[in-house]
């Protein structure tokens, strides 16, 4: 493949790009209100993990394909693994109420909006 990546890489952009189906400048918008840093699992009152995700993902989805290293590769793998575990889980039944859920805003941090067609 050009530019030295594996096959197996090739397939973790193609997966990553799929499940992140936000921009960097809309994900990076929504990390910045309250929304975004209510949810998700805090460390001794922190930052909460899925909020510290969405940076990285950020990053990465700012980065150009051929500066992305083997640990940005790696980690796409997780955040594709976390976005089809949360989904599986599902939201709540009622379509309405799934818009300010916290499963959605969850999966949101993570670059992932369910309500995006």
């Amino acid at each position: 493949m050009a530019g030295g990546r594996s096959d197996e890489q090739a397939a973790t952009y193609k997966e990553f790009k799929e499940v992140v189906n936000m921009t960097a400048s809309a994900l990076q918008k929504f990390l910045d209100t309250d929304e975004s840093r209510a949810v998700g699992q805090k460390t001794d009152g922190g930052e909460a993990t899925g909020h510290k995700e969405g940076r990285r993902i950020v990053d990465m989805l700012n980065k150009s394909k051929a500066d992305l290293t083997d640990d940005d590769y790696a980690h796409m793998k997780k955040v594709v693994g976390y976005v089809h575990r949360h989904l599986k889980q599902g939201g709540p039944k009622d379509k309405d109420a799934v818009k300010d859920s916290p499963w959605r805003l969850s999966l949101m941090n993570w670059g992932h909006d369910p309500l995006k067609g």
